[in-house]
């Protein structure tokens, strides 16, 4: 396979997991803003959103309040953001049509029927409605469903599909980890305590924001608890947002490849050693470290994998 095919891959699948990300967590807030005042805290829901995608520098720069209006429109349509799930998903469609023969029709399809539904919310010239924002939303959430579920049920199992999945899975382990980030250090303020309603609300929004809500309370079987929500985003492998589910199977798709090319490289040690550590790690030890150090140095050891596989695999 060209470099430039495996390239366009990776970035298609990460541009695709990063626009749902953004939607899951704009509805996540919006959750959090819509409780009644007595639970509101001191309304950092806005700033938390834009610190676990990434953007609060850019959205300082352009100078506007931070309010639901404003974020929510540089988050989603704003043509001035380049992690705003517009360019999210135009940078996917221009991968995704510069590897057309690779992908399958549904995977095609699935992405340029959302582009097409957004231009035309663009072409309105008006700042959606909450319906219309609601049902933009679930689009972009409905639209990565279909990909990913057309690229597990359509795709040769060949470099296409492991270098797809390595995309989707790293940026899924980012955006896992930028979620737990935020929790303590923006989201409940000083004069709350933890345990208390607003920390439970909080809890509770970032669980549905990565559809994980039911399955907390499958697995526990008990009332919300930070280090039980932490410990199932970190250390639960049937959970398939979690830190190791997500190196899992970034470990496997690499192994695939250095069997595919007969060799193994400095992608496949590193992925093996952050695997290996998450897998003797326990919940006391992560938070007697401190859960913003742990979350930290993961997502430094995640970029550097990605790093260490475009420098292997030449894109």
């Amino acid at each position: 396979m060209l470099s430039r095919t495996a390239d366009n891959l990776y970035w298609l699948a990460r541009y695709m997991e990063r626009a749902d990300f953004l939607a899951r967590a704009i509805q996540a807030s919006r959750r959090l803003a819509a409780l009644p005042k007595a639970y509101g805290g001191d309304e950092t829901e806005w700033e938390s959103v834009l610190l676990s995608s990434g953007a609060a520098l850019a959205f300082e720069n352009s100078g506007r309040p931070v309010d639901e209006s404003n974020v929510v429109g540089f988050l989603t349509l704003a043509p001035e953001n380049p992690g705003s799930i517009r360019n999210c998903l135009e940078q996917a469609r221009a991968n995704a049509r510069a590897v057309r023969t690779a992908l399958t029709i549904e995977m095609w399809e699935s992405i340029n029927d959302a582009y097409l539904e957004m231009r035309a919310l663009e072409s309105r010239g008006v700042v959606p409605c909450a319906e219309e924002l609601a049902r933009f939303l679930e689009l972009i959430k409905q639209t990565s469903l279909t990909y990913d579920g057309g690229a597990y049920r359509t795709m040769l199992r060949n470099d296409a599909y492991w270098f797809s999945r390595l995309g989707l899975f790293i940026e899924r382990a980012d955006n896992t980890a930028r979620l737990l980030d935020v929790k303590y250090h923006v989201l409940l303020p000083e004069k709350e305590i933890v345990g208390g309603s607003l920390d439970y609300f909080q809890w509770s929004a970032i669980l549905r924001a990565v559809s994980a809500h039911t399955a907390y309370h499958w697995v526990y079987r008990t009332s919300m608890k930070p280090w039980l929500v932490a410990d199932l985003l970190i250390l639960r492998p049937e959970m398939p947002r979690s830190l190791i589910s997500c190196y899992e199977s970034i470990v496997r798709n690499l192994d695939n490849l250095a069997r595919a090319h007969g060799r193994q490289g400095a992608s496949q040690r590193h992925a093996r050693g952050v695997y290996g550590r998450l897998e003797k790690l326990t919940m006391e030890s992560v938070f007697q470290g401190g859960l913003h150090e742990f979350v930290q140095s993961f997502i430094a050891e995640n970029n550097r994998l990605g790093a260490l596989i475009s420098e292997q695999y030449l894109f």
